[in-house]
């Protein structure tokens, strides 16, 4: 694997998309693009909400992206512009960048990139730049548009101002960059995006950031459909919420074994610490935890803290009000659940084409990986739910969530043989009976296969 993000010539003539790009950008500020710069979004296929608790998760690009035709000026100034009309256009000072986390735009995602960049290179000033920004990523679709358009940013900016990070490196900054938005993952999105090599998905570790080729069984495919309900991460306090009940799971089982919990924030770690294995921490969570909701009152008592405490310490922004119930046993057990299922598909995938029954043993995986999220993590919707169940009577030997879910797509694992009736009982049972949906089929329903990672490219 290349250890920087590829920079290819590239006749633009002959590619539809990077012509009508051009096009749009010349149209719009009466020039041509310097350069342009493509990162992927991704599909997870299994292992949700794990990344930020320091698990290990296996997803692959798709061929869908983010794109932008970028120019260079001495105005000190951003211009940022988009193909589709309802983004509105918007300009900046490059030595004033601000961020608004209580109005996520598509713009300040794209400053989270360049903002990332500009801190990691010490707030050096940066030149100017106009861009115009094209995606094929379906919005709040849980296939990481907003990672994505994170990352093609911090390409971009990277390229502007003539600095050489390799994809590790970008990867990470744009994982940590996010959070200026208010989105506290863990790193999967931008990894897969940068780390993606085509033809395989990956295993993305954490802690050091590693990938590694999993090679996909032959005979099946994936196929990702969306439910079409739209779910903005960093406009409500789902996501946020779940990342703070792991860090609460967290500390009490910690403490709960005598170890010095104060500095422990994620589940993995805990793991470590005990030198234990994932069925010995499920059983842990049994032993420790209560399948009750708990209160703040009693989550203090636990822990030996105030309530100012648990807000400074423990809590997000967003998840500081209220009267938040927090289901500690339920997240605990997904995630350690979660965790071994990922290492059981790679297995799989490593015993291929050997492998007995494969396609059918992964497919199980991800069906039990849709009811966990369903019914511990809470991440699903009745819509997601109908849709997944709607796939497997039409074919599919495993259905789930893929993304933060409340909305958005599940991927299908489909025998290669039944592709074409999958699709067409999907679209009849789940599209067509709705005027709305039968809209949006045509982007919310395709087959996909392993995609590249994030790139540059020159003209010809």
């Amino acid at each position: 694997m290349a250890a920087h993000p590829p920079k290819t010539k590239i006749l633009i003539s002959a590619n539809k998309r990077l012509q009508n790009l051009k096009e749009a950008f010349e149209k719009k500020y009466g020039e041509a693009p310097l350069f342009y710069a493509q990162a992927p979004g991704r599909v997870n296929l299994i292992g949700e909400h794990i990344d930020y608790c320091g698990y290990a998760v296996l997803p692959m690009a798709i061929e869908q992206s983010i794109l932008a035709a970028v120019t260079v000026n001495d105005s000190k100034k951003i211009y940022l512009a988009n193909t589709e009309p309802k983004y509105k256009d918007f300009t900046v000072s490059s030595e004033d960048i601000e961020i608004d986390k209580d109005n996520p735009q598509w713009y300040y995602y794209f400053l989270c990139g360049v903002k990332g960049i500009q801190e990691h290179l010490g707030k050096v000033p940066l030149s100017g730049m106009k861009c115009v920004v094209d995606g094929t990523i379906p919005a709040s679709s849980g296939l990481s548009s907003s990672s994505a358009l994170v990352c093609c940013a911090a390409l971009l900016t990277m390229e502007v101002n003539h600095k050489s990070l390799n994809k590790v490196a970008l990867a990470e900054i744009s994982a940590k960059c996010e959070r200026y938005i208010g989105t506290e993952g863990g790193g999967m999105d931008q990894s897969i995006s940068f780390l993606a090599e085509e033809g395989t998905a990956k295993l993305i570790e954490f802690h050091p950031l590693r990938a590694s080729d999993v090679r996909l069984p032959e005979g099946a495919v994936f196929v990702i459909s969306n439910c079409c309900v739209e779910m903005n991460k960093a406009a409500t306090s789902h996501f946020n919420i779940r990342v703070v009940e792991c860090r609460i799971a967290t500390k009490m089982l910690a403490k709960a074994r005598g170890l010095e919990w104060g500095r422990l924030l994620k589940l993995s770690q805990v793991q470590t610490e005990l030198e234990a294995s994932l069925e010995e921490m499920l059983r842990l969570v049994a032993e420790v935890l209560h399948p009750e909701p708990y209160s703040r009152e009693e989550v203090c008592k636990a822990l030996g803290i105030t309530t100012e405490q648990l807000c400074t310490d423990l809590l997000s922004p967003n998840t500081q009000h209220g009267k938040t119930l927090f289901k500690l046993y339920q997240r605990a057990r997904h995630v350690y659940g979660e965790a071994a299922r990922v290492l059981r598909f790679k297995s799989v995938c490593d015993e291929a084409p050997s492998a007995p029954n494969g396609v059918q043993r992964l497919g199980d995986l991800m069906k039990q990986s849709h009811a966990s999220c369903r019914d511990l993590y809470e991440c699903s919707c009745p819509e997601l739910d109908r849709l997944v169940e709607i796939c497997l009577q039409s074919g599919a030997v495993g259905s789930r969530l893929t993304g933060a879910g409340w909305g958005g797509c599940a991927v299908s694992m489909v025998p290669t043989e039944k592709v074409e009736s999958f699709l067409k009982s999907v679209r009849e049972l789940y599209y067509t009976a709705d005027p709305r949906r039968a809209e949006l089929e045509k982007h919310s329903l395709f087959v996909t296969k392993p995609g590249g990672g994030a790139a540059i490219f020159l003209e010809d």
